[in-house]
C-alpha cells in the first residue's frame, strides 16, 4: 500500500508514559526488579463495594445498551454527590456518562472545535488534550507555564496570547503533571476572561478528591456554562472500568448526546451500576483513606528526591505526581528515563509526554506505588547519585 495515512497522524505524538510502562512490563517478565513510578494510576484494586454492586448487575441481567448518555440512577448519583460534596445543585439532565474522561474529551472536541480552532492549555500538561484536539482538525494552543505560576493557567497570561482562533481554554486543578490546583478566584477570573472573548471554559477537575492540603473548587460553584471533565479512575480507583463523566451547560446537552450515539452508543452497563456503590458511605470511607495514604507518600518522597537533588519548588496541592527538575544530572530527560529504567531498575516519564516547553529538563515521579517500594526506589537513587 503506497497511499498515505491521513496526515494528522504526523502531528499526534505517541503517549510515551504508555511506552515506558510497556518497557517495564517487559523487563519485569524477564525477572528485574522494576519500581514503577511512571503511571497515573491508584496501586489499589477498586473498592470491594464497587465490584460487588457490578457482580450484582451481572447477575441479574444488566448487559444491554444503556442510554447515550448513562443510566438516569448514575447521573442522579453524581448529581447528590455534588450536593453532599461541594453544596451544589446540579441537574442530572446536565450530566453525561462517558467511556473514561477521555470519552468526554472526544465529545468536547467534537462539540467545541471546527477545523482551524484553537484551545489554549498549559505547557505542561496532560498530553491527550491536544491530540484530541488534532483528531477534530482544531489546535491545541501551548502557553508556557513555570513554578512563577505555579504551573497554571492565568486569566493575564491566557489574554496576553489569545489567537484571532482561539475559542477558549482549558485547564486542569489538581493538574497532571505538576499536581497544583486554581482558586476559586482564579477559576473565576478566567472563566470571565473567556466570557469577555466569546469563548469556552472546559475544567478538568479528573483529580478532585486527591487534594491533600485544600479542597480543589469547581469551576461549578462560579458559572453553568463552563464545561467540566470528572473521572472514575482517579480518585474512585477505576482505572479499567473506563468510566468518566461530563457535566455541560443544559443547552449543549442535546449535542453531546447526539455525538454520544454516534460515537460510543453506551458505556459499559454493569459497570454504571458498578459505579452507583462508588457514592456509597462504606466506599467513601475506603476511598478516603487511600487519599491519605497518597498525601502520606507524597509527603515522603517530595523532601527525599529534594536531597538528592531534584528541583522541585513547589508543594503540589494534589494529584498523583511530582514533577520534578533533572537540571543536576545533565538534563536530558529521555536518556535520563532510559537509563534509570535500563540500568537501575525504576520506571518514570520524561518530560516530553506534557509539552515542550524547559521538558528535556523534567520528569514525572508517580507516587502509586507503596511506600515500601517508594523507599526502595530512594535507596536506589541514593546509590547511584551519593
Amino acid at each position: 500500500m503506497t497511499r498515505p495515512y491521513a496526515r494528522r497522524l504526523q502531528d499526534i505524538e505517541p503517549f510515551r508514559v504508555v511506552e515506558v510502562l510497556t518497557r517495564a512490563k517487559q523487563l519485569a517478565a524477564a525477572g528485574r526488579d522494576i519500581v514503577r513510578l511512571e503511571a497515573g494510576e491508584p496501586d489499589f484494586s477498586t473498592a470491594e463495594p464497587i465490584v460487588r454492586a457490578a457482580q450484582a448487575a451481572l447477575a441479574r441481567g444488566e448487559t444491554h445498551y444503556s442510554q447515550a448518555a448513562g443510566i438516569p440512577e448514575l447521573r442522579e448519583a453524581i448529581a447528590n454527590y455534588y450536593k453532599t460534596d461541594y453544596n451544589l445543585a446540579i441537574a442530572p439532565e446536565r450530566i453525561m456518562i462517558t467511556p473514561g474522561a477521555s470519552g468526554a474529551l472526544l465529545l468536547i472536541s467534537g462539540l467545541l472545535l471546527n477545523p482551524g480552532d484553537g484551545i489554549l492549555m498549559t505547557d505542561p500538561g496532560y498530553p491527550c488534550n491536544r491530540n484530541f484536539f488534532r483528531l477534530v482538525e482544531g489546535e491545541g494552543q501551548l502557553v508556557p507555564v513555570g513554578p512563577q505560576d505555579r504551573y497554571q493557567l492565568t486569566a493575564e497570561k491566557a489574554a496576553a496570547v489569545w489567537r484571532e482562533n482561539t475559542v477558549g481554554a482549558i485547564v486542569a486543578s489538581p493538574a497532571n503533571p505538576t499536581g497544583e490546583i486554581l482558586t476559586e478566584q482564579e477559576l473565576r477570573d478566567l472563566y470571565s476572561l473567556c466570557e469577555r472573548k466569546d469563548g469556552y471554559l472546559i475544567v478538568d477537575e479528573i483529580y478532585h478528591g486527591l487534594d491533600y492540603d485544600e479542597k480543589a473548587a469547581s469551576i461549578l460553584s462560579i458559572t453553568d456554562q463552563a464545561f467540566v471533565i470528572n473521572s472514575f479512575s482517579k480518585y474512585f480507583g477505576m482505572t479499567g472500568w473506563r468510566l468518566g463523566w461530563l457535566v455541560a451547560p443544559p443547552d449543549a446537552v442535546p449535542h453531546l448526546e447526539k455525538l454520544a450515539q454516534n460515537l460510543f452508543i453506551s458505556m459499559s452497563t454493569m459497570g454504571q451500576y458498578g459505579a452507583l456503590a462508588a457514592f456509597e458511605p462504606e466506599t467513601r470511607g475506603i476511598l478516603n483513606n487511600r487519599r491519605d495514604e497518597f498525601k502520606r507518600r507524597r509527603d515522603y518522597l517530595l523532601p527525599e528526591l529534594r536531597r538528592l537533588g531534584f528541583d522541585i519548588p513547589h508543594t503540589p496541592a494534589g494529584a498523583l505526581y511530582l514533577y520534578a527538575g533533572i537540571q543536576k544530572f545533565g538534563g536530558n530527560s529521555a536518556q535520563f528515563c532510559v537509563d534509570m529504567l535500563e540500568q537501575h531498575g525504576i520506571s518514570i516519564t520524561p518530560g516530553a509526554d506534557f509539552g515542550r516547553y524547559r521538558a528535556n529538563e523534567h520528569v514525572r515521579f508517580a507516587y502509586t506505588t507503596s511506600m515500601s517500594r517508594l523507599e526502595e526506589a530512594v535507596a536506589r537513587m541514593d546509590r547511584l547519585f551519593a
